[in-house]
């Protein structure tokens, strides 16, 4: 130690003479002469046995400074006994730092350097006097504290004064731990870390201050209700004095009683305060205002956590705000205003209600039960109505790209929310059986039409696409098939097709969604047109060779009848010349394809005639049957309809739309007497010479019988048909398989099997046909088991 040199060196009294020297450092030598100084102002015993008028400088013998004197061997040894201290030193020592420790704790100035005192505790924890300075600077601060408490005792007191007393008191204990722990740091930094079983200085103070001011209950009471007070007001928008909230937290949170005493009060208090303020706002705000109110809580609750709240408050402080503004009320908010923001679509609100709904517990699946709730309704609107046919599949493709919107931009492009979405479309689309798919099939023709302007060839592109998302949820895809087939057969026979690139595209897509199967008589008319252009070249070139070529010229298109739909056969009379152009190409095809029969569809068929009128020649391009009527005005200005019948063989009712479109349509090449819209049997027709057009080439368009009835039906009719010959092979193929089945297995064998949705009574009945056509029959004992007939 500083007071003590452990090697001493010892020296007669009276003399300067050395009788034994030790090699002494220059820091010994320091430390003596600090111990002069300290012996000489009576402010530090001298604990060495160095003379007292020795400054600890070692002279030798002037003997030794002569010439040829020999040196001495130095021998070094240990004192022989202990120094002792001087009397009362603990006592004296303990006055001088308790006075320091009082001027501290009273603010006010110590009499001591800090310098002395450190080397006061230091000297005394060196000579075993540690544990007792422990206690003594322990049974110090005690008192101080427990003095502390009886400013916090009146009742009268208003609360904020004793919340700024309280954090004064804390500062204050706080600065003072800090400036006795610097004075008594050498016991802190050695006996109180050799005992671990004792509290360092600075938690001995903090553990004081816990017992005896902070545990108190009145104290402790009122110190956390003045709080929750300051937060409360806080919430509800006054300014506090956060810093006081900040400190006081912080002490309760030092002294480890921040969870027992204060947080579980707290949270109580803002589970009370939101679970009546969810109540009343659910009531008063819409879903986007009470959805950014949630908002702006959540926001300030995390403000709070960073200003002055313990940060292990922060789970269970949101998990009660998102529990008591949020679960409780998830249903609530959906029902009260998801159809509003959906229809909107308002992204904003709904990005909110998806990031808030994703917090809390089945937040998201109550939404995404929602979303296909309402995706259900609203979609099953615009199919289940007939009046909307017209637009149906036009609002469901605004409907679903509105949904792609949605998910993609507010719901993440949550896969739980892409599903719930197409099960949804699959679920309503086919609530009407067989409509929808008729309904996207004459779509998708009037846009591959050539009349259709209105898109270019990459926004039709993208149409079809979005048109193919629909037909995946169809489940009748056979009756779009025959649908599409009929009006892709009308838009290649009469040249109507917008763009063949387009036709492709499409076909292309069907093939991939549904295989080469599903479009084998698609891709196969496709085949038969560009055939037949090679064979009216050939034809042409036949002609010009054989020099038979008349004032006619004739295409044929060759249509495989399996390809192709099935169109009624009219038995009309036509024009001599054209009856005997017929039986030329006829007779060229059959030579060059024997063993096969043509049949003439005059349905199909379409004309251009040379017209000659007053103001000037035209051509009009019309069907075969407009081209009859017209050509019969050659030999005869005016024709009753039954004459003009006779002629023709015309169907009636053909016949009488055929006579409207030419006489009371926009290009009224005959006049009708009497006038009127409706074609009766006394009607007289008559050429019209003074029909006028600016345009040279003028069609004129057939007036079309509505599809919605003998077509449409005669359509679905041939889907029917085709479905029952499938359910026969399907059932044929398991029974040959299977050899004996029951009727249940049966029947969910072919439910696995077949692809277009069918009733249980539907397969009922071909299971009896196939029995009673003897291809398999039921068992003798067991009449619910049927067995295969090989």
């Amino acid at each position: 130690m500083s007071g003590l040199a452990k090697t001493p060196v010892v020296v007669e009294e009276g003399g300067n003479q050395c009788r034994k020297r030790s090699q002494v450092n220059n820091d010994q030598c320091s430390k003596r002469a600090k111990l002069d100084e300290m012996n000489v102002n009576e402010k530090k015993s001298n604990f060495s046995l160095i003379t007292p008028n020795s400054n600890g400088a070692i002279k030798l013998s002037s003997a030794m400074n002569k010439p040829g004197a020999t040196t001495k061997k130095l021998v070094i040894k240990n004192f022989k006994s202990k120094p002792n201290l001087p009397e009362n030193y603990q006592e004296t020592t303990w006055s001088k730092l308790r006075e320091a420790v009082i001027a501290i704790q009273t603010s006010k100035a110590i009499a001591y350097s800090l310098e002395e005192l450190y080397q006061a505790v230091e000297n005394m924890c060196s000579h075993k006097m540690a544990s007792q300075l422990y206690v003594n600077l322990t049974n110090l601060v005690e008192a101080h504290v427990k003095a502390n408490i009886e400013q916090f005792l009146s009742e009268s007191m208003d609360r904020q004064i004793f919340l700024k007393r309280m954090d004064g008191c804390w500062r204050a204990h706080c600065r003072q731990m800090i400036m006795i722990r610097s004075i008594f740091l050498y016991l802190d930094r050695t006996y109180v870390l050799q005992n671990p079983s004792i509290h360092s200085i600075w938690d001995m103070g903090l553990d004081l201050f816990r017992h005896h001011i902070a545990m108190n209950t009145l104290v402790q009471t009122r110190t956390v209700d003045g709080l929750l007070l300051l937060i409360e007001r806080e919430r509800g928008g006054d300014s506090v004095d956060i810093s006081l909230l900040k400190s006081l937290l912080r002490m309760l949170s030092d002294l480890q009683i921040y969870q027992d005493a204060f947080e579980h009060k707290f949270l109580q208090a803002t589970e009370r305060l939101y679970a009546a303020e969810g109540q009343r706002l659910m009531r008063e705000l819409s879903v986007p205002q009470y959805l950014a109110h949630v908002e702006k809580r959540l926001r300030e609750e995390n403000e709070r956590l960073l200003h002055y709240l313990d940060p292990s408050t922060k789970w269970q402080l949101i998990h009660t705000i998102e529990r008591q503004l949020l679960s409780e009320h998830l249903s609530g908010i959906l029902t009260k205003g998801l159809e509003a923001l959906m229809d909107g679509p308002r992204l904003t609100d709904l990005t909110t209600l998806y990031n808030l709904f994703s917090k809390v517990k089945d937040g998201l699946n109550e939404l995404c039960n929602h979303f296909n709730a309402y995706i259900k309704k609203k979609g099953r609107t615009i199919v289940i109505e007939p009046e909307r046919d017209k637009t149906m599949v036009a609002e469901l493709l605004e409907f679903k790209e509105q949904l792609d919107h949605v998910v993609s931009t507010c719901f993440q492009r949550n896969s739980k929310f892409v599903y719930s979405m197409r099960e949804a479309f699959e679920y309503f689309i086919n609530q009407r059986q067989n409509k929808p798919a008729e309904l996207i099939a004459k779509f998708v023709d009037l846009k591959l039409r050539a009349g259709n302007k209105e898109a270019t060839e990459e926004e039709l592109e993208r149409l079809l696409d979005k048109i193919m998302v629909l037909f995946r949820f169809i489940h009748g895809k056979d009756v779009f098939e025959a649908f599409y087939k009929k009006d892709l057969a009308k838009r290649l026979l009469v040249g109507k097709s917008a763009s063949v690139d387009a036709e492709k595209s499409m076909l292309s897509k069907l093939k991939q969604e549904c295989g080469g199967g599903f479009t084998c008589k698609l891709e196969g008319m496709f085949k038969d047109m560009e055939l037949s252009k090679d064979i009216n070249i050939t034809y042409k070139q036949h002609l010009a060779a054989s020099q038979e070529c008349g004032g006619l010229e004739l295409s044929v298109y060759i249509l495989t009848m399996g390809f192709w739909p099935t169109y009624p056969v009219a038995e009309v009379r036509l024009p001599a010349e054209l009856t005997r152009h017929q039986d030329h190409f006829a007779k060229f095809y059959l030579a060059k394809h024997s063993g096969r029969k043509l049949q003439w569809q005059a349905t199909l068929g379409h004309c251009v005639l040379r017209a000659h009128f007053a103001q000037g020649n035209k051509e009009l391009q019309v069907s075969l049957f407009q081209a009859l009527v017209l050509l019969l005005f050659n030999d005869g200005d005016n024709l009753s309809f039954e004459e003009i019948k006779t002629a023709t063989n015309i169907e009636e009712g053909e016949l009488r739309r055929t006579l409207q479109s030419l006489a009371c349509g926009k290009a009224r090449v005959l006049s009708k007497a009497p006038r009127g819209r409706e074609v009766r049997d006394a009607d007289h027709f008559a050429f019209n010479a003074e029909f006028t057009n600016k345009l040279f080439r003028i069609k004129i368009n057939q007036i079309q019988m509505k599809e919605t009835s003998e077509e449409q039906k005669a359509t679905e009719e041939r889907v029917f048909q085709d479905r029952q010959y499938q359910i026969d092979a399907a059932i044929v193929r398991v029974m040959k398989m299977r050899k004996a089945l029951s009727h249940n297995l049966l029947i969910s064998e072919l439910y696995n099997q077949l692809k277009f949705p069918v009733k249980p009574a539907d397969l009922k009945k071909r299971i009896e046909s196939l029995i009673d056509r003897d291809y398999m029959e039921r068992d003798k004992d067991n009449p619910n088991q049927y067995n295969y007939v090989a």
